[in-house]
């Protein structure tokens, strides 16, 4: 770090905090693991904002993180998925509560109740994702409580069906309402995402230079938060159009990605002749066939859901994915280990997905992915609201 701040806990030197003026600051400071998150870091978040939550000395926050030069440059690639696959081998309980706490933090940012603006410079991806509050209505100044800020670095996406799982930290939710049939497209492909397409589909809110990050990040410091209009005026005077356009033929989304199946969405593209739909067709083939299943199913269930209903029904998803009980397999049989397993342990990119085939998957083996493990009383998310 090039910046004097402390350490929120002792012994969490990855989540840096301090408050300046009346802005809460917090730096994601695991720069060799691009910020992925680990149940420490997402305990020291949890822990500083429900410190700021009713402190009235911090009146908005600021979150960001840094790679090895420095600040900013890499926000978070999501989740430790070493310590996912490490904890599944060895049964460690732990793996339970870091997706329950993990999903309790994103349900806490989505409702905090002041300003919270995130510099999406760099990886933003899966958990990564679920750290920018999912935005929110617009305030009278016309801007909502949750800002997001994105760069011409920002490299977006949501890639979980590429190591077996689906789009969680409240996925479903933020994914199902972008515009026309763009969450389905986005959770079964994981396509990347630059600044432009964030803007486009919802998912980003302002585009900074990276070159303005450190002052725009320092003057939140100076701001009269007392007054109405302070964040917006900040805004205005760094924020500017994207210097690029979405390029993503929305119109052939919305035409494969609104089909009713797995089946037909591909069968369609491949039918297709164009470079975007045989590119989109290839890249579904390596996807695990079982998680693009249940992550059409998930993103087109969320859509007439809270996001603390989608938290616990991803709650209940994400149990399934270490215990496929329901397919007569343990959890070393997964598809969420096999998957990380081929990209981050062996890293032969070679997964061996059951079924291989996106025709081989039945109602059978995605249906008990919703089912819930546990009663609404004892839902490990029940005091989510």
């Amino acid at each position: 770090m090039n910046e004097a701040m402390t350490p929120l806990t002792i012994d969490c030197f990855e989540v840096l905090s301090e408050v300046r003026g009346h802005v809460g600051f917090i730096t994601l400071n695991r720069p060799k693991a691009l910020n992925a998150l680990s149940l420490e870091m997402i305990r020291a978040l949890s822990a500083c904002l429900t410190s700021w939550l009713d402190d009235p000395e911090v009146k908005a926050v600021a979150l960001r993180g840094t790679n090895k030069a420095g600040p900013f440059g890499a926000l978070c690639a999501g989740g430790d998925i070493r310590f996912f696959h490490q904890a599944a081998l060895s049964g460690d309980p732990i793996l339970e509560d870091f997706f329950t706490e993990e999903y309790a933090l994103n349900h806490l940012i989505h409702c905090f109740p002041k300003p919270f603006i995130t510099f999406m410079d760099g990886i933003v991806m899966g958990g990564g994702m679920g750290l920018c509050g999912h935005g929110a209505e617009a305030s009278a100044t016309g801007l909502g409580r949750k800002l997001r800020l994105v760069t011409e670095r920002t490299k977006m996406a949501m890639p979980e069906t590429q190591i077996g799982l689906f789009p969680d930290v409240g996925g479903g939710y933020f994914l199902s309402r972008c515009p026309g049939h763009v969450g389905e497209w986005l959770a079964m492909t994981g396509e990347l995402l630059g600044a432009a397409d964030a803007l486009a589909f919802g998912l980003g809110d302002a585009f900074v230079h990276v070159e303005k990050l450190q002052v725009a990040w320092d003057d939140l410091a100076g701001l009269d938060l007392n007054l109405p209009q302070s964040i917006h005026h900040w805004l205005a005077m760094y924020s500017e159009a994207s210097q690029a356009d979405s390029v993503r033929p929305r119109a052939q989304i919305d035409k494969f990605f609104s089909l009713p199946s797995v089946r037909a969405i591909v069968h369609a593209l491949e039918a297709d002749e164009t470079p975007w739909a045989q590119h989109t067709a290839a890249t579904l083939r390596k996807r695990s066939p079982l998680m693009l299943h249940v992550a059409l199913e998930q993103v087109r269930r969320a859509r007439s859901l809270t996001l603390a209903q989608d938290l616990r029904m991803e709650r209940d998803m994400v149990y399934h994915c270490f215990k496929p009980v329901h397919l007569g397999r343990s959890a070393l049989e997964s598809e969420t280990v096999e998957g990380i397993r081929a990209l981050a342990v062996d890293k032969d990119h070679k997964p061996q997905w059951n079924p291989q085939r996106i025709e081989d998957v039945s109602p059978e083996m995605v249906t008990p992915f919703f089912n819930s493990p546990w009663t609404l009383e004892k839902h490990p998310l029940r005091g989510l609201n």
